[in-house]
C-alpha cells in the first residue's frame, strides 16, 4: 500500500502521485469502476426496450457528524440518490459520486465512508462508476462533502408525478417519521441529549418495485427529505391543484421523536427523513400498495395517513387529535439546527 498518510494533506489534491495514491487507494479499489478514464462508458442496452427513458438525478450531501447512528454521510449520498429515481417510477442502475475533502480529514473516516458507500450500492442494485476528489484548506469545507448523480431507466408506459394526483386517491408512508432529523440531532452531543435513535437512511428501490408490481396505478411518490413529511406534501398538493387531509392519529411516530421536538420546540412533520417516502394511489389499489409495503423491511410500518380532496386545493390540513383542523404549511426559513 503506498498510502501511508493518517490524514489528508492539500498534496492528495494536487494532482501528483500523493493524490493518485488516494484515490487508488480509498476510492477505486473499492468502487472498481471500469477503466480508469475521466468518464464512465456503460452498456446502453438497458435502454433498448421501445418507449424506456432514462431518468437522472443529482444532489449534494452535508451533515454533523458525518457518522451517526444508522448511517453516515456516504450511505446517505447513495440512499438519497437511488431514492430520487425510485420515486419517479426508475430502476437504478448507476451512480457517481464525488467528494470535496477538507485538509485533515482522517484517512480512517474515508474509508469507513467509501466501505460504506459500497455496501449500501449493493444492497440498492446500483454500480458507483465513476467519481471526482478535490481536497480544500482547513476551514473550506466541514470535513467532507459528497455529490452523487444517478442514472436509471424508467419502463414504457410508466407514468409518475405529482400532477397526477386526483382527488380520492389515498396517501401512504412506508415507516417512522422523523427518525433521521431527530438521530442527527441527538447524535451531535451539544444538546445534551440521549436516545437510542437511528436514523432511518434506506434505499428504498426494492420496495418501489414491489410496491408498482401489486399497485401499478401509483400517481406519484416522494421521498420526504429535508422539510419532512409536510413539505413533500404541500408541493404534492400545489403540483396537483387537489387539496390534501392527514390524520394526525395515523401519522407514525417515535414517542421519542416527539420527545425530542418537544424539548426543542420543532414541528416532527417538518423533520428530514432519508428512508420515508409518501405516496398516492387510487382508492381501489390502496389495500394492494399497502401490502406490498408491508411485504419488505422498508416497508413493514407502512401506514395510510389520509388522501387528496377536490376541497382547498394546493392546501394541506391535518385533523387533530383532539378533532379540530389546522394548516400544515411548507416550512418557513429554516427549522434549525440544520441537519443535512
Amino acid at each position: 500500500m503506498a498510502l501511508r498518510d493518517e490524514r489528508v494533506t492539500l498534496a492528495h489534491g494536487g494532482g501528483g502521485k500523493a493524490m493518485r495514491d488516494l484515490i487508488d487507494e480509498v476510492f477505486t479499489s473499492v468502487f472498481q469502476p471500469p477503466g480508469m478514464e475521466d468518464q464512465a462508458r456503460l452498456m446502453a442496452d438497458a435502454v433498448q426496450e421501445p418507449g424506456a427513458r432514462l431518468a437522472f438525478t443529482t444532489d449534494s450531501f452535508v451533515v454533523t457528524p458525518l457518522e451517526f447512528p444508522g448511517g453516515d454521510i456516504g450511505k446517505i449520498a447513495v440512499c438519497g440518490t437511488v431514492n430520487d429515481l425510485v420515486v419517479g417510477g426508475a430502476v437504478p442502475l448507476w451512480l457517481s459520486a464525488a467528494f470535496i475533502i477538507e485538509e485533515g480529514c482522517e484517512v480512517a473516516l474515508l474509508r469507513r465512508i467509501v466501505a460504506s458507500m459500497a455496501r449500501e450500492a449493493a444492497l440498492a442494485g446500483v454500480r458507483i462508476v465513476t467519481g471526482d476528489t478535490k481536497v480544500v484548506g482547513r476551514g473550506a469545507a466541514d470535513g467532507l462533502f459528497v455529490t452523487t448523480a444517478g442514472i436509471g431507466v424508467i419502463q414504457p408506459g410508466r407514468e409518475m408525478a405529482a400532477a397526477l394526483i386526483r382527488p380520492g386517491d389515498v396517501a401512504i408512508v412506508n415507516g417512522m417519521l422523523g427518525d433521521h432529523g431527530a438521530a442527527i440531532l441527538a447524535a451531535r452531543g451539544d444538546l445534551a441529549l440521549s436516545t437510542d435513535l437511528h436514523s432511518d437512511c434506506a434505499s428504498l428501490g426494492h420496495l418501489m418495485q414491489a410496491v408498482l408490481a401489486a399497485a401499478p396505478g401509483v400517481r406519484a411518490a416522494r421521498d420526504a427529505t429535508r422539510g419532512g413529511l409536510a413539505s413533500a406534501l404541500n408541493e404534492m398538493a400545489e403540483a396537483a391543484g387537489v387539496g390534501v387531509v392527514i390524520e394526525e392519529v395515523a401519522l407514525p411516530m417515535r414517542t421519542e421523536v416527539k420527545g425530542v421536538c418537544e424539548i426543542l420546540g420543532l414541528d416532527p412533520l417538518y423533520l428530514a427523513n432519508e428512508g420515508t417516502l409518501v405516496l398516492f394511489v387510487p382508492e381501489d389499489q390502496a389495500a394492494a400498495a399497502l401490502a406490498a409495503m408491508r411485504s419488505v423491511p422498508e416497508g413493514a410500518g407502512a401506514v395510510v395517513i389520509g388522501r387528496a380532496v377536490a376541497a382547498h386545493p394546493g392546501q394541506v390540513r391535518m385533523v387533530t387529535l383532539f378533532g379540530g383542523s389546522r394548516i400544515v404549511d411548507m416550512l418557513v426559513g429554516e427549522q434549525l439546527p440544520r441537519i443535512c
